[in-house]
């Protein structure tokens, strides 16, 4: 069944960028008109994290957000055939501050949100960096695609880590120096062992395995900004927070990022992964009020 899937995306991946993102459009207005995918989450998101905007310039925003989710399918469909060549000209990558810390021999610890593509941020860096560069994903339950997935990710070099087995495969990967990717905004599995933070001013859990990986290991936590500048075209900027980790406040790191993705968020509302149940839990008083920074 896999080598069924690969030849049928790898033959998809063909067809020229206007084609696909013809196909995109279609399934936008699939996605969007027909289908309705996660309409009421991304519209309750949206209205708790813009409350000043009128409905009309929310919905814009969420339209405009379900355009670049579907032409992420696509793109990442792209990326089973793309050459290195063509993957330099659509992503501008950032790696000034990276090749410093590697010339320090610095292990490295990139946190962002969930911001469109990650998968080509993802490939795009692990091209150009210097550092070993180690990415935390969560396996797909269909094999055909979970496999598939695995080898689109690792094309240009990144080491993949299974988020259901992370501990093992983390001391076996980590070789230094590293750089260990880790989407920061990820909503927990137990909201009563995580930090609760205001995001966008409703209480909201975060994972704090960030947070303690950087500590534990003492690695120089760097903020990632990826965002479409247009259609197939990407640029990126990162911001250092820190080299020393350990010599910082209990959730400062954490509480840091959570700005950082907000003021992302802001500059671009639609860059963003609203269907994303970021206030799925309840925040509870008695329960989480120790827990909340």
């Amino acid at each position: 069944m896999y080598y069924i899937v690969y030849a049928l995306f790898y033959l998809i991946s063909l067809l020229p960028w206007r084609v696909l993102y013809w196909i995109s459009d279609l399934a936008y207005a699939i996605i969007y008109y027909v289908v309705g995918y996660r309409k009421q989450v991304v519209y309750n998101n949206l209205a708790i994290a813009f409350p000043e905007k009128t409905e009309a310039e929310r919905k814009k925003i969420a339209k405009e957000f379900y355009h670049q989710f579907a032409d992420t399918f696509v793109e990442v469909i792209k990326l089973v055939s793309i050459s290195g060549k063509e993957l330099e000209k659509r992503v501008k990558t950032d790696t000034e501050i990276l090749n410093q810390l590697y010339a320090e021999g610095k292990n490295v610890q990139l946190l962002l949100g969930h911001f469109f593509n990650w998968e080509f941020a993802n490939v795009a860096y692990a091209r150009k960096l210097m550092h070993r560069f180690l990415v935390v994903y969560k396996p797909i339950e269909n094999k055909a695609f979970n496999r598939l997935f695995l080898h689109i990710r690792s094309r240009f070099g990144t080491k993949l880590i299974s988020s259901s087995n992370f501990k093992k495969e983390f001391t076996q990967q980590a070789v230094p120096p590293y750089a260990l990717i880790l989407v920061g905004d990820q909503n927990p599995g137990k909201p009563d062992n995580s930090y609760w933070f205001s995001f966008f001013g409703k209480p909201a859990p975060f994972v704090k395995g960030p947070e303690l990986s950087a500590r534990h290991n003492n690695t120089a936590v760097v903020f990632c900004s990826f965002y479409r500048v247009k259609r197939g075209y990407y640029d990126s900027k990162f911001y250092l927070y820190t080299t020393e980790p350990k010599s910082l406040p209990e959730a400062s790191i954490t509480k840091a990022m959570i700005a950082f993705i907000e003021a992302e968020v802001k500059a671009r509302p639609a860059n963003y992964l609203w269907s994303h149940r970021r206030w799925k839990w309840t925040f509870d008083p008695e329960k989480h009020g120790h827990l909340f920074k």
